[in-house]
């Protein structure tokens, strides 16, 4: 049983034969979506979800292609190009799991891979509303979404088809004449542009923006910090600017190291304020890097590991707030010390308040250190920065005690007096 089993492969059919707009020699799945052809974005489900072969309809091998080929093959698959569906026949097993996406298909791949889950599908929309969109009509209430999955036994019967006709449509009509079992997409995500074919250049570029927006809604703009809100801001505006350039996270997390560097330099030459300014920019710009590096990994793009020194980058820049402030310190100097006692107390109590009120706005306020390097910004040039710096830390640590009573209050409150279950043989008049 163990060697039967290592026979059958999940395979996953993709094509690169259909134009994109008017122009013969642009294809639709060669569009670029956050600088990634769409043909890589598929290709990274395709691996997400398991699948050792991939085979690409395609009239031939060009320099994109070898590089999607050195991409799968650093997943653990195989990769194949044909441009024939007779040539297929051979690279599907009778036992095989084989899954079949659209040519210019873009889709969350979430919501696709809960759609695949269960087993051979069909996946419909409703004719009226997705045959507009560029979907294919099955029927005269259906309509393809551009994404099945069958037994591999099916496409058995395209050695039996004209070579000219198209590899995904015969495999769409061999699907529904083995009954295989139709599922209907919700159509709130074709409404909203989670699901959709990409067709021509004005699609890419609309697709494009909602696509980066859908990624970074999880990151709570309604309940984030100014610093966060300004991140997501940042990211939906030049996001897609810096994708198609080749910009990577990694890369713009340098650049914030460098702008803390110039910070802390400009701090000891005396410009306090610029330092605690171009600190909190840093901690902007690593931001940024970070919800890239996430879009990434979410639409299942990223080819390398994922960052793991952000905490430790965010331990950098409390360090630096803190040299900072002990620098622009008017306190005397001995005993020694005496001027960064404050400074780390308020990194503590920063760092404290949101471990108290773990569902507090205001303690994700705490966490915002752009927030933070304005703040000390402003109490450098206008107000008595060590007295301000003492009050600070006296409210946020009574904040703490105060939420951590209540919390203990509350918990208090809300538990049971036991009571013996005999309580009327037991008690007496």
């Amino acid at each position: 049983m163990p060697v039967q089993e290592a026979l059958f492969l999940r395979v996953a059919v993709l094509s690169l034969i259909e134009a994109a707009g008017d122009d013969p020699d642009a294809l639709r799945g060669s569009l670029l979506i956050g600088g990634r052809s769409l043909l890589r974005h598929q290709i990274g489900f395709a691996l997400s979800i398991g699948c050792k072969r991939i085979v690409l309809m395609a009239e031939g091998i060009s320099g994109e292609l070898v590089a999607l080929q050195h991409v799968v093959e650093a997943g653990a698959a195989q990769f194949h190009v044909v441009a024939t569906a007779r040539a297929l026949v051979p690279l599907i097993q009778p036992e095989d799991d084989v899954f079949v996406l659209g040519d210019g298909l873009l889709a969350m791949p979430a919501g696709l891979r809960d759609m695949l889950d269960a087993g051979p599908v069909l996946l419909t929309f409703p004719e009226e509303s997705a045959v507009p969109h560029g979907f294919e009509r099955i029927d005269i209430n259906s309509a393809f979404a551009a994404a099945m999955r069958f037994p591999g036994r099916i496409a058995a019967a395209l050695a039996d088809l004209p070579p000219e006709w198209n590899t995904q449509s015969a495999l769409l009509r061999l699907a529904v004449q083995s009954r295989i079992p139709q599922r209907s997409v919700p159509s709130a995500l074709l409404d909203d542009g989670r699901w959709r074919i990409v067709r021509n250049e004005a699609d890419a570029h609309q697709a494009e923006r909602q696509w980066l927006r859908w990624h970074t809604d999880q990151a709570g703009i309604g309940a984030g910090s100014p610093g966060e809100v300004a991140a997501v801001a940042v990211v939906r505006r030049f996001g897609p600017a810096l994708l198609h350039a080749g910009t990577r996270p990694a890369l713009i997390g340098l650049a914030a190291g460098l702008v803390g560097l110039l910070g802390g330099g400009l701090g000891w030459l005396g410009s306090y304020a610029t330092g605690f300014a171009l600190l909190g920019l840093c901690w902007l710009i690593e931001h940024v890097a970070s919800l890239l590096g996430r879009v990434e990994r979410d639409s299942l793009l990223a080819s390398g590991f994922a960052r793991r020194s952000v905490e430790a980058f965010h331990m950098l820049i409390d360090t630096g707030f803190v040299v900072l402030a002990t620098w622009r310190s008017q306190l005397p100097a001995l005993p020694w010390g005496l001027r960064a006692f404050a400074p780390i107390l308020l990194v503590c109590a920063l760092r404290l308040l949101p471990v108290a009120l773990p569902d507090s706005r205001w303690a994700r306020w705490c966490e915002d250190r752009l927030l933070v390097g304005l703040c000390l910004a402003l109490a450098s040039v206008f107000l008595p920065f060590d007295v301000t710096l003492g009050l600070v830390v006296i409210s946020l640590i009574g904040a703490c005690l105060v939420a951590l009573q209540l919390a203990r209050r509350e918990s208090g409150s809300g538990s049971v007096t036991k009571v013996s279950p005999n309580s009327q043989l037991t008690s007496r008049p």
